[in-house]
């Protein structure tokens, strides 16, 4: 399906939705993907919103978001903490600044909020945040997966099959 030769970026913090960091996760090690959990510290357990726990990979500081082909923003919680942290709202510019592939779901569109990314374009999120997606300059649309140049968003966890279809056409290109 993708080039084994990808590298993926998932953004981690504290209250993550756990089907929103697993599912991707897996789908991408099955494609022989390069997978990092980019967090504020590396080798930090941080714990889901049922208490599950993940383990950071990558220190947000310690990495460029021109070092992948994608990045993924789960929801959750965690895009409220990822947006508090300035290491984490920068690598997530970065991600911008290079053009990678910009996914984010549920709440994840919070961190794109923090940049520029949305501005013009069509997206999806967890409704609560359709204002947010808005102010940002998004289109904010009721739909399962949307994709605008490389910019993928989608609502919620059902939509993940969706989602990551989206995300390895993406990388496919």
């Amino acid at each position: 399906m993708s080039s084994p030769n990808r590298r993926v970026a998932i953004m981690l913090d504290e209250q993550y939705q756990e089907l929103e960091v697993w599912y991707p996760f897996y789908r991408f090690l099955e494609e022989g993907m390069k997978v990092d959990l980019v967090a504020p510290q590396a080798g930090v357990v941080y714990s889901s919103k049922l208490g599950y726990p993940c383990v950071s990979t990558v220190a947000a500081d310690e990495t460029q978001g021109s070092d992948y082909d994608a990045v993924v923003v789960p929801g959750g919680w965690c895009p409220d903490f990822m947006r508090r942290s300035e290491q984490m709202i920068r690598f997530i510019q970065q991600c911008v600044d290079a053009k990678i592939v910009l996914a984010a779901i549920c709440h994840g569109p919070w961190m794109l909020c923090c940049t520029d990314a949305l501005r013009g374009r069509r997206a999806t999120s967890f409704m609560a945040i359709r204002h947010d997606v808005i102010n940002a300059g998004g289109t904010w649309v009721d739909e399962e997966c949307v994709v605008d140049g490389n910019v993928i968003t989608a609502r919620k966890p059902d939509d993940l099959p969706a989602f990551c279809k989206a995300i390895f056409a993406a990388l496919k290109e």
